[in-house]
């Protein structure tokens, strides 16, 4: 039986674009992707989610494009303008599941600039807990960082329900023993957690 909902954060509980912040600081459209790639594509994003030092990443990103110095400076202090708010309608509908009596969780692969996000947005005052890949040194799809959740807080996988927007997350996931949900929007979400809330109901 589902007593657990357990969400991503990115694109599941808030929304983030990269080009409407970087097409602010860089000169053109083209050098903001030349920046965008190397975060990206270089896997410097995601080695901050694993734990690096936000710090000491751009000052390795600038010495490695020292002609944007500056900008990438600049794309230091604004991290957090990635966001653009909360996932529309998702506020409501934790809310209404909590009522319920769902215990909500967070696990998401973020890098140490998540808990001011978490400040900014009311949203994430809903969770019970959360467990952050940065902070773990793990990221999803990682089986350990689902092993790490379940261990913090006490949960057994088959009362779980997890939400991302990767399907890889939710397939491993669903290896772990957890049901779980590939997010597209609010109104998806709670259409498929429904029907496997019935079909529980009818077993």
């Amino acid at each position: 039986m589902i007593k657990n909902l357990i969400f991503d954060f990115g694109k599941v509980l808030v929304d983030y674009e990269y080009f409407e912040t970087l097409d602010q600081i860089f000169k053109t459209h083209e050098q903001a992707e030349e920046f965008y790639h190397l975060l990206i594509d270089g896997k410097w994003n995601e080695n901050m989610d694993r734990g690096d030092s936000f710090e000491e990443t751009f000052c390795k990103m600038q010495q490695i494009m020292p002609q944007y110095k500056e900008e990438i400076a600049t794309v230091a202090q604004r991290f957090n303008d990635f966001v653009r708010g909360e996932k529309e309608g998702m506020r409501t509908l934790l809310t209404q599941l909590k009522a319920e009596g769902y215990h909500l969780y967070g696990l998401s692969n973020w890098c140490t600039k998540v808990h001011e996000t978490m400040a900014q947005y009311p949203i994430f005052q809903l969770l019970e807990g959360q467990v952050i890949s940065s902070e773990e040194k793990i990221i999803k799809p990682d089986r350990a960082i689902y092993e790490r959740i379940c261990q913090k807080y006490n949960l057994k996988p088959e009362e779980c329900l997890f939400a991302d927007d990767r399907i890889e997350n939710v397939e491993a996931a669903q290896r772990f023993g957890m049901q779980a949900i590939c997010f597209e929007d609010a109104a998806q979400y709670e259409r498929e957690l429904r029907k496997i809330l019935s079909e529980e109901r009818t077993m």
